[in-house]
Formats: structure tokens, sequence, C-alpha cells
């Protein structure tokens, strides 16, 4: 596979948070990123605890991890995206997140593309990328449309769940 460190694409770069940024992250910091004023979502924040709690429990890989969302523009981080954990199965699931001011602009599509491409280009590894969404999450769906994900339900806590497959 290639260069997990960071996958670039058309406007945005993802780059990836180690378990010291994530740390700072956690702790209300900016995890060394320069981050967009609205920034980083909770979500990211969220991510960046579990990221340091696989680490300390020795089950953190960075390729599997967590990924600031970079505006390639200004170099502005906007968000954060990543595997909820390293593959089971052939299947891994995603999640993002990104600032309100950074909405609409299609850094979340593109990040879900890059990132979905990295992780489906070893089918030994990854065959199928999951995601799940609130019903009422109507950006989020789109945005995984636009990705390539198809519906394919609902799970166990009401969430809709996509798919999309190798």
């Amino acid at each position: 596979m290639a260069d997990t460190a960071v996958l670039t694409g058309e406007s945005v770069t993802l780059r990836s948070i180690d378990p010291a940024a994530a740390a700072d992250l956690r702790s209300g910091g900016s995890g060394g990123l320069p981050w967009v004023p609205d920034g980083p979502y909770e979500g990211t924040r969220d991510a960046a605890a579990m990221l340091v709690q696989a680490a300390e429990a020795g089950c953190y890989r960075p390729e599997w991890g967590v990924y600031a969302i970079v505006r390639r523009g200004d170099g502005a981080a906007v968000g954060g995206i990543g595997f909820h954990g390293p593959p089971d199965g052939g299947r891994v699931e995603i999640g993002y997140d990104l600032a309100e001011s950074a909405r609409g602009s299609g850094h979340a599509t593109e990040a879900v593309r890059l990132l979905t491409a990295w992780a489906l280009a070893d089918p030994a590894a990854v065959r199928v990328v999951v995601a799940a969404v609130e019903p009422g999450n109507g950006a989020s769906q789109r945005v995984l449309e636009r990705a390539g994900f198809e519906r394919v339900g609902r799970d166990g806590a009401g969430l809709l769940r996509y798919e999309r497959r190798a």
C-alpha cells in the first residue's frame, strides 16, 4: 500500500495524527495543526481519544488511525477522518467530521474518497468499507453517496449503514 502518513487529493490532504498529537487534541489542544477558527469539531476530538486509548492498550496501528483533513489552498485543518479500527474479516469502518465553516465545500466527499480508495487498494486486507450515519444527517448521507457508497440498511442503534465494496 501507499505511504499512509499523507494522502493527497485535489483540494485536501489527509495527514495522519500520531498518539502525541491525539493526546493534545483530546485535551482541547490543536494537535500541532493550524485549524480553522471553529475547528476541530467534537468528532475529531472523540476519535483522538479513541486513538490514545488504542495506543495505551498496545493495539494502535498508524495506517488504520485518524487523519486530519487539511485544505491544500491555505494549509488549514478543517476536519478529521479515520478508521474505527483495523480491518476485521475484510471490513473496515470509517467516520469523519468537518468544522461548520468548511461544510458544503466538497472537502468531506474528497476525504472519504481518498481514504476509501486507500483502504480498498489492498483487497487482501479490505473488501468492504462501511460507514454509519444518523438518519437526520442528510449532508453526510450525500457525502457517502457521492463517494460511491450504497445504503444497505440500518444497524441495531437505528443508524443508516452504508458500504463501498472493492
